[in-house]
């Protein structure tokens, strides 16, 4: 294949700004798709991403294209990346397999706090950014004020702007010109020494471990022997392909072009991502730079609702940790919850997709505890603790020094509503930072905020303050000194590690005192008091009890003799004791997500 006629680009923008809307019209025009298949957020494939209207997952798609231009046939490999900042590192995997991007931005929305950073991730990748300015074709449509905003991050010297609606098609043709005379086709060399990354991978039960790849030099072609650079381990081709968008055989791919590989890879641990394929005959000296590992922000555990779905769970979560490089997990005990794993995310909605799709395509039920940050302990003794999870957190009198997970926030508001945010971010702790005016209307606020404020349901008293027009992203931005405390909550005298929750020592009464209320009106009543427990160290803060439900044992009593009646009150009191000293208390999913409420 000459590679001047490739062009490997994504799509990035802020969630809503019409990427996957934007990708359909282009398989249009490069006639991927019959008419009769076709349908709306095409590449979106799995049924989460088309009900919630989000994309997850990015995907590759190879397109020809013949340009009117010059008449010749283009390769064009399209990745569709997701908006949504907990998947920021889907679009960073997906970037290293591109030359350039499509800088999509809503013309009534403007620039907005996911568009600076995935701008951000491909300027420090040294990508060709061509800007596009969707849904022209609204009333409300301002595309200059959109442009003076992406000229405010491109600089002046940037490429030329393409008008489009993506949801009419105007302007699509246009744009796809514009990728073949702007975006440069790769680089790379037909080397003897093969070089492809792996940005993907998938499981295939009857032909493994499927990695998808970029090849940077030489050829892959069926029949082959390469070798994983990391493990050293060597593996027989049978097939390679390309993404058409379903997986379609082809002898064999070069430098520049994107594919699959199948090679009979039984292990999942076989295929990293970022890893770097070569020739088992002609090793390469060198791997592909890859990815900087991920390291997860927000952790919490995972337990099946039935102990025999434990190794159902553990290969759940080996499944989707193939193709989802930010998800990590351990091993964890809980003595109110049995076995399970404990998980690590990039955020909330990371959490709650991953939860959903382990229901849904594995078929394992569980119970997940409230999510927390890391924090790190230095103890009296000296040892400095990384603390993954609250249980692990140091009783008060051993603490020397915490610290708490740090992030800088940026927040795109209406300037209307700006008021209100920046009262919701006093309110969590955050110290203000900047204030810019993206124009008259729109203002860029930047505020640090602990972590563990953001997980307290921070993302939905947004929209509400703002009426749902305030847009956020964030950044890790180190750790800082804090007075932290853990608080236990009790429930019968046990103590329930999954409810447990790490809080500045100034608002654990508040918010221990708030939680067991909370939990009150969610655990359901039993045939005896269930005592609320709310503690620090060995202190008891906070108390509720759940009055127990009493059987009417006088319901056949017709009349007769008033020490008749006392008798079976009296029967049922001594019951009762005997229940409350071997009863167990189930705890509903719905108390552990209480733990992330707050009422600020």
């Amino acid at each position: 294949m000459d590679r001047s006629k490739i062009r490997n680009f994504g799509i990035i923008a802020h969630i809503d700004h019409g990427k996957s809307t934007l990708a359909d019209r282009i398989l249009e025009i490069c006639r991927v798709v019959p008419k009769e298949k076709m349908k709306e957020q095409f590449l979106d494939r799995m049924d989460l991403e088309r009900e919630r209207g989000i994309t997850i997952k990015a995907k590759a798609v190879r397109m020809e294209y013949f340009s009117p231009r010059d008449g010749e046939k283009y390769i064009l490999n399209l990745i569709d990346t997701p908006g949504h900042a907990d998947f920021s590192y889907e679009v960073s995997r997906s970037l290293a397999a591109c030359e350039g991007v499509l800088l999509v931005v809503d013309a009534s929305q403007g620039v907005e706090a996911q568009t600076l950073a995935h701008a951000r991730l491909a300027i420090s990748q040294g990508l060709v950014i061509l800007p596009v300015i969707n849904k022209i074709d609204l009333s409300s449509a301002d595309p200059e004020r959109a442009m003076r905003e992406v000229e405010a991050i491109l600089g002046e010297d940037h490429l030329p702007f393409t008008l489009v609606s993506a949801k009419l098609g105007t302007g699509v043709e246009e744009l796809i010109e514009k990728i073949v005379q702007f975006i440069p086709p790769p680089q790379g060399e037909d080397s003897p020494f093969l070089q492809a990354l792996i940005f993907d991978s998938i499981y295939d039960s009857y032909r493994g471990v499927i990695p998808f790849i970029r090849v940077k030099e030489g050829k892959i072609k069926k029949g082959m022997e390469i070798m994983m650079f990391s493990t050293r381990k060597s593996f027989s081709v049978s097939e390679v392909g390309v993404f058409t968008p379903e997986r379609t055989e082809v002898d064999s791919l070069g430098p520049g072009e994107v594919g699959y590989v199948v090679a009979n890879i039984n292990q999942l641990e076989d295929s990293q991502v970022g890893d770097t394929i070569t020739s088992s005959s002609h090793p390469s000296p060198s791997p592909i730079p890859g990815y900087r590992k991920i390291k997860p922000l927000v952790f919490c555990s995972f337990y099946p609702v039935s102990y025999e779905d434990h190794s159902k769970l553990k290969e759940a979560l080996e499944r989707l940790q193939l193709n989802d490089a930010a998800l990590s997990f351990e091993a964890d005990f809980s003595e109110a919850l049995g076995f399970g794993f404990r998980c690590g995310f990039l955020g909330l909605l990371h959490m709650d997709i991953t939860q959903e799709r382990m229901e849904r395509e594995f078929g394992v039920e569980v119970v997940a505890t409230a999510p927390h940050a890391v924090y790190h302990v230095l103890t009296k003794k000296g040892e400095v603790l990384e603390v993954r999870s609250p249980k692990d957190f140091p009783p008060p009198s051993e603490i020397e020094e915490a610290e708490e997970p740090y992030v800088e926030m940026s927040i795109t508001v209406p300037a209307e509503y700006l008021g209100g945010v920046m009262d919701l971010c006093q309110s969590r702790r955050g110290i203000f930072k900047d204030m810019i005016y993206l124009s008259e209307k729109f203002v860029l606020l930047k505020y640090d905020l602990p972590l563990a404020e953001i997980l307290l349901d921070f993302y939905d008293r947004l929209k509400a303050v703002s009426r749902g027009y305030a847009s956020l992203d964030y950044e890790f931005a180190g750790y800082r000194p804090a007075n932290l405390v853990r608080v236990d909550i009790l429930v019968n005298r046990e103590k329930v590690d999954g409810l447990s929750f790490i809080s500045p020592e100034e608002n654990a009464y508040y918010r221990g005192r708030e939680l067991i209320s909370r939990l009150k009106e969610l655990i359901p009543r039993q045939l005896f008091t269930i005592s609320l427990q709310a503690a620090v160290g060995g202190k008891i803060i906070a108390r509720e009890d759940i009055p127990a439900l009493r059987k009417d044992v006088l319901q056949k009593c017709y009349g007769g003799d008033i020490t008749r009646k006392r008798k079976l009150l009296e029967k049922q009191k001594e019951g009762k004791k005997r229940m409350k000293a071997v009863g167990k208390v189930k705890i509903p999913q719905e108390a552990f997500l209480a733990v992330m409420k707050s009422e600020k």
